[in-house]
């Protein structure tokens, strides 16, 4: 059991490596939003979800620190789709809603290594 909860971790952090790595690409280009940034985040949510349930593990889970990410991983995306409803509208995408895109992943990143 222990060993398909690594499986689904791996998966997990495969999708942020898509979604972070869809954006960083986009940093370096036009800075839009392409469909990798939302397959990641499509799989990292399924992933995620997965992990948060009990299963295989002998400790207590940190609902707190599964809630933060949740919410988190909504606004991602949200602005994802909001980036990308504009980009169709004007042809590009507001700074701000790119920027927050990658702060966001970054910090969800962060929360998933510090918080103990």
């Amino acid at each position: 059991m222990e060993t398909l909860r690594h499986v689904v971790l791996l998966v997990h952090l495969v999708g942020f490596a898509m979604l972070f790595g869809g954006w960083v690409v986009e940093l370096i280009g036009k800075r839009g939003i392409n469909r990798v940034m939302h397959w990641g985040l499509a799989v990292a949510a399924v992933a995620g979800l997965a992990l948060a349930a009990p299963w295989g593990i002998d400790y207590d889970m940190n609902y707190a620190k599964i809630g933060t990410k949740l919410v988190i991983l909504i606004v991602i995306g949200a602005l994802l789709g909001i980036g990308t409803g504009r980009a169709r509208k004007s042809g590009s995408v507001p700074p701000v809603i790119f920027w927050l895109i990658g702060l966001l992943t970054l910090a969800n990143a962060a929360i998933a290594v510090l918080w103990r």
